[in-house]
């Protein structure tokens, strides 16, 4: 006679204890381009692992769009005057998921460039930082764009989050000077 678990009996019985659990991000930061590269890469594992995310105490959801793995949080975060409890990954950005059914709305308090705006479709971003990093083997560019959208898979929903991404400097281009370079602050 096997003995069965429910699923979500499961789920608990994998995930560690309360005082083994990583450290919860600042997701508030993080979605709202405050935070870094590095805070962002320590989401690799909850991207890779749904019970790293259970781990931080995230419930994995029903995947409405192929591009997104979707969250709730216990705890609802705040971001851009904003309260919500659902959050997503999507590549490289870490998005809130809010229910404002117009993203333009938000893209104008954000003093955000338009990508796309059609009746359908309506895509807004803002490079908040760029900064030089240096490294033995050249040194890196590391950049945070704000990104305000809508999406077909979330109708009445505005997509609001940050895009991190660490590029090499062009070939030609001065190697930063090693220590801490200061980042170029784009106005918002």
């Amino acid at each position: 006679m096997s003995t069965r678990l429910p699923a979500a009996a499961l789920l608990l019985a994998l995930a560690p204890a309360a005082a083994d659990r990583p450290a919860a991000p600042d997701l508030g930061a993080l979605i709202e381009c405050r935070g870094s590269y590095e805070a962002f890469m320590q989401l690799a594992p909850v991207q890779a692992d749904p019970l790293a995310a259970v781990a931080l105490g995230w419930r994995p959801q029903a995947q409405a769009n192929p591009f997104m793995l979707e969250y709730r949080l216990n705890t609802p975060v705040e971001v851009f005057g904003h309260r919500t409890d659902h959050i997503a990954l999507a590549g490289d950005a870490i998005l809130a998921v809010l229910d404002l059914g117009d993203p333009r709305v938000l893209a104008r308090e954000l003093r955000l460039e338009t990508g796309i705006d059609t009746p359908q479709k309506a895509l807004f971003g803002l490079e908040v930082r760029a900064e030089e990093v240096a490294a033995e083997d050249g040194g890196w560019i590391e950049s945070a764009v704000i990104n305000v959208s809508n999406v077909d898979s979330h109708p009445g929903k505005t997509l609001a989050g940050c895009s991190y991404s660490r590029d090499p400097l062009e070939p030609g281009e001065p190697a930063p000077a090693t220590g801490a370079s200061p980042g170029v602050a784009l106005p918002r």
